[in-house]
């Protein structure tokens, strides 16, 4: 046998013989089974290797891999079999390990000693590691200690000098989370959609409304209820949850209009068999502008009533205006008459001023009909009441 059959031979059987596996090692293989909560993987030894499936879930819980998939994973036990951990857990790992899990961006498990200056002290595998305040959670919490004794996952930002300069942050763990679920998010939000939010801010010209996973709407105020509304604290508060519907969306801005008022019927479906010219009706002053007062007739229907149809006889410009704003200060209410409806417009022209002589036509047009309804006396009748009246005088 020659020289170079026998090297060939011998890289024959290295290839072959299973290789040694030793806990930190990071490998490498196929998913071959699912069962209860374990993946089982083939990392090319005799036997197979578990992972917990909860670690193959994304931030939404669905399984980010299944059979036939391949995966990386640290071995992070052979005691019982072969565990594997997508995290390099804070006690089963070296200097060697956490430096590999720097460069690689591996996350790694901690345990948060105590706070101190500016930050925390976290324990990683026997070594002290030192978690910037900023970088704890990406919620800031008023009382620091409330981390303390908690085991949390973090991202290495440093690791020099064997450990001797070793910064992490959890804070970036649960962006690159909140990146996927915002991500997964996004791919089921079109226009149209109905969907649940959490309320996170209110602001005057509306709120914001997390949708799951970091992303946000805009809930206008003018889409929050049919009617006008005045504050938004009187709908709406932070951590509220709340039932939207998508109005809008603008991908390169990232913006999402949502609409509250779109899940109720639209009020104004029913102003045509409702409305018509020459109806008295009762309403509520909203606002009052230059050009006249706006008068909600019932939640959701506003009408305009101009400045000309309060003012009185002779009078005009601004003296009619301040006049107006007098006669009907908002939230006042007032009796209008409906003197045109554009219900495609979303328009109710209304009259102050023709009330009076709208109730004069409705008290004319009722007394004509008394009258036409009445029977005429018969000749008989009207003789006895004039015998009846001479035979009185008589007396």
């Amino acid at each position: 046998m020659s020289d170079n059959d026998e090297d060939f031979a011998a890289m024959f059987e290295a290839s072959i013989k299973p290789k040694r596996l030793e806990p930190g090692q990071v490998v490498e293989g196929p998913i071959v089974a699912i069962s209860g909560d374990v993946a089982f993987v083939d990392v090319g030894s005799k036997g197979e290797a578990t992972i917990a499936l909860d670690e193959l879930r994304d931030a939404d819980g669905s399984l980010e891999a299944g059979v036939g998939d391949r995966i990386q994973a640290t071995l992070v036990s052979m005691s019982g079999g072969l565990k594997l951990s997508r995290k390099l857990q804070r006690g089963a790992a070296t200097a060697r390990q956490l430096e590999d899990a720097f460069e690689s961006g591996l996350p790694v498990e901690g345990k948060v000693e105590r706070a101190v200056k500016a930050g925390y002290e976290v324990s990683i595998a026997r070594q002290r590691a030192f978690c910037p305040m900023s970088h704890i959670d990406v919620v800031r919490h008023t009382d620091p200690e409330v981390h303390e004794g908690r085991v949390y996952t973090f991202r290495i930002l440093e690791y020099q000098a064997g450990g001797r300069k070793f910064v992490v942050s959890r804070r970036a763990v649960q962006e690159e989370e909140q990146q996927a679920r915002a991500a997964e998010v996004r791919r089921t939000i079109m226009v149209g959609a109905v969907m649940t939010g959490r309320v996170v801010s209110v602001r005057d010209f509306g709120a914001f409304v997390d949708l799951g996973g970091g992303v946000q709407g805009l809930l206008h105020i003018s889409e929050m209820e049919w009617s006008r509304v005045a504050d938004v604290a009187q709908v709406v508060e932070p951590g509220q949850e709340i039932t939207v519907k998508v109005l809008r969306l603008n991908d390169e801005r990232q913006q999402i209009a949502l609409g509250l008022k779109q899940l109720t019927a639209d009020p104004w479906s029913t102003v045509p068999q409702t409305y018509e010219a020459g109806q008295v009706r009762r309403g509520r002053v909203t606002r009052v502008a230059e050009f006249g007062a706006f008068v909600e007739l019932e939640p959701g229907i506003e009408g305009l009533a101009h400045v000309s149809t309060f003012a009185p006889e002779g009078q005009t410009g601004s003296a009619a205006r301040q006049d107006v704003r007098k006669t009907v200060p908002v939230g006042s209410e007032i009796e209008v008459v409906v003197l045109e409806v554009d219900a495609a417009s979303r328009r109710i022209s209304l009259s102050a001023q023709a009330v009076a002589a709208a109730r004069e036509a409705e008290e004319v047009r009722e007394y004509t009909e008394r009258q036409d309804s009445a029977e005429p006396p018969s000749l008989g009748s009207l003789a006895d009441k004039l015998r009846g009246a001479l035979g009185t005088r008589k007396r």
